[in-house]
């Protein structure tokens, strides 16, 4: 006969889903290894978050001008085209 399994304490269930949410299982060299899980903001990656989020006075406070919208660049080239009469 076999000998029945114990059910977790409280604490060891907090600690399990701890566990579950920090790491992730992957495959690797056809091993399963344990890794972190990335890091992610409302299910999005930080980059694609700070994309979608951020408007174009904090990016340039922070110095993030690849992320600048490029429709103001072409405001302003349609703005030097126009000719006053």
């Amino acid at each position: 006969m076999a000998k029945q399994k114990r059910k977790l304490t409280p604490a060891e269930k907090r600690a399990k889903a701890r566990r579950r949410a920090e790491f992730m299982t992957v495959f690797l060299n056809g091993k399963q290894k344990s890794v972190r899980r990335p890091v992610l903001i409302e299910g999005l990656d930080p980059d694609e978050f700070i994309r979608r989020n951020a408007d174009p006075i904090w990016l340039h406070q922070n110095e993030m001008w690849e992320y600048m919208p490029e429709l103001a660049v072409e405001e302003e080239a349609a703005e030097d085209d126009q000719v006053p009469f």
